[in-house]
């Protein structure tokens, strides 16, 4: 396969939904993904997965139980394993996360928030 450049606002433009990642690459065995969104997550953890999130445009606040971070554009957080925390926004924003493929995005938590079955860009 011939590597293309991937224009984000292209891809993120592909859909309307809040808190749906979408694939849009792979690397070595992880996922790149994209998701718009908006309000505030669930708590959660992982037991296997550190989760990479970078912002693209807005704000995200993730929630720890002892302290809430901002992350900005151009801006990255790194959540390690077992670490519960909850994304949220106060609007709009646009995050990237590079996880491993078996990472589900309500992580030990089952809700109507779950997607297991991601669609690729």
């Amino acid at each position: 396969m011939t590597p293309t450049p991937i224009t984000l606002t292209d891809k993120f433009a592909q859909f309307e939904d809040y808190w749906n990642p979408r694939i849009i690459g792979e690397l070595n065995d992880q996922h790149i993904k994209i998701a718009k969104v908006n309000g505030e997550f669930i708590w959660h953890s992982h037991a296997e997965e550190d989760e990479l999130f970078i912002v693209v445009q807005g704000k995200l606040l993730m929630d720890f139980r002892d302290r809430t971070e901002e992350i900005h554009p151009g801006q990255l957080l790194v959540v390690p394993r077992g670490t519960e925390h909850r994304p949220r926004t106060e609007a709009e924003t646009w995050i990237m996360m590079i996880e491993p493929k078996t990472t589900v995005n309500t992580g030990n938590v089952e809700s109507e928030r779950t997607r297991l079955d991601l669609e690729v860009l």
